[in-house]
């Protein structure tokens, strides 16, 4: 797996997601910035952006008095969250299927899925960087097919609850077995998704995309039994 055009924010979100959920800090642990950049051995700036970006993914929260803390959150937070992406999603498929798809933004998701089959298909292995972009831009695409606000709004909404984002990656999902396999299959799903809408199938489109949420749940249960995440919190994998 390839990961060379991370950039210090990435990797810091990707090592810093990994070790909470992990956990390797105690709910409810106050983080020291200093001892953080220096175990993933990057700067406190880009370090900074990627608590941000995990406090807004509800793993970490704001102290009052400075700083940030673990949140807490069970399974069942993260299987939840998971299936509510879903349902929002797969009605975001539905509704755009029932009503047509802008040329432009149709466009732009098939160049998004063929991105990721080039990354996919990379002859010296998976450019795990650009499937995790091009498949946030495609989810993020089809959260505007239905041109709809309400519905847009409502995704970015969902996404925001603990690791129910389609780029809620961690650094160990290599542990996942037949890992690649896994994503070969999700871009399977996505291209089944873009093939209902294309054809006004609403009812198909909407139950290709809840399971193709469900597929996270599937990855989560593989990365518990290997011991990857502790029993009190959980990974999505979409």
């Amino acid at each position: 797996m390839t990961t060379r055009h991370f950039s210090q924010l990435d990797r810091a979100i990707l090592g810093l997601r990994s070790r909470v959920m992990a956990g390797d800090y105690a709910e409810g642990q106050r983080l020291s910035e200093v001892a953080m950049a220096k175990q993933l051995g990057i700067s406190r700036t880009p370090l900074r952006q990627a608590m941000d970006r995990l406090i807004a993914e509800g793993l970490l929260e704001r102290i009052e008095t400075g700083g940030c803390r673990v949140a807490t959150f069970s399974n069942n937070d993260i299987k939840d969250a998971i299936e509510m992406r879903g349902v929002i999603e797969g009605t975001a498929a539905r509704l755009a299927a029932e009503r047509g798809v802008d040329p432009d933004l149709r466009a732009q998701a098939e160049d998004a899925l063929n991105q990721i089959d080039h990354a996919l298909r990379q002859a010296e292995g998976l450019d795990f960087d650009l499937y995790v972009a091009e498949n946030a831009r495609f989810h993020s695409l089809l959260a505007r097919f239905p041109r709809s606000p309400i519905v847009e709004r409502e995704i970015e909404r969902i996404c925001l609850l603990p690791l129910a984002s389609p780029s809620a990656f961690l650094s160990d999902q290599e542990m996942i077995p037949d890992f690649q396999a896994s994503l070969e299959f999700a871009q399977h799903q996505h291209r089944a998704i873009m093939d209902a809408i294309l054809g006004r199938e609403g009812a198909r489109a909407e139950a290709l995309t809840r399971e193709h949420a469900r597929l996270a749940l599937t990855n989560f249960n593989n990365l518990k039994k290997r011991g990857a995440i502790s029993d009190v919190i959980a990974f999505g994998l979409k």
